[in-house]
């Protein structure tokens, strides 16, 4: 096996500058794009918090520090997104917002596929509305 297919996707993003970018620059693009207002709604106007949530999250996810679970235990996804209905329009909202970020932090193409991919079977399992 190669090194670089031991690499886990949170170094080959690059680690916490980056994976902060990416988290950031998502953030942004769901306060800014009208196309996410539904899901821009759904957040505190004060994103500071969740964004060092969300870092936290993507870092164990992704395969580094397991910072969320060091904090705050078991992710439980489902359960933490079940106050808000989440419907194919929302998960496309948040899709975009994250494809967004994604094109627009430095990666390689494979890494953006695979991370797309597993993106997309994470933000469809979020779905509590038909």
């Amino acid at each position: 096996m190669s090194e670089l297919q031991e690499m886990t996707p949170y170094q080959l993003l690059g680690g916490d500058v980056v994976l902060r970018q990416l988290v950031d620059r998502f953030y942004d693009i769901m306060a800014t794009d009208p196309r996410a207002a539904g899901i821009h709604a759904m957040h505190a106007p004060d994103t500071a918090l969740i964004r060092d949530k969300f870092f936290d999250f993507l870092s164990g996810w992704l395969g580094g520090p397991q910072r969320f679970i060091e904090k705050y235990g078991h992710p439980r996804l489902r359960g933490r997104h079940m106050p808000f209905a989440i419907g194919e329009s929302e998960r496309d909202q948040w899709l975009l917002c994250m494809f967004q970020a994604m094109e627009q932090t430095p990666m390689d193409a494979a890494l953006r596929e695979h991370l797309e991919e597993a993106f997309y079977k994470t933000a469809d399992f979020m779905r509590n509305q038909g």
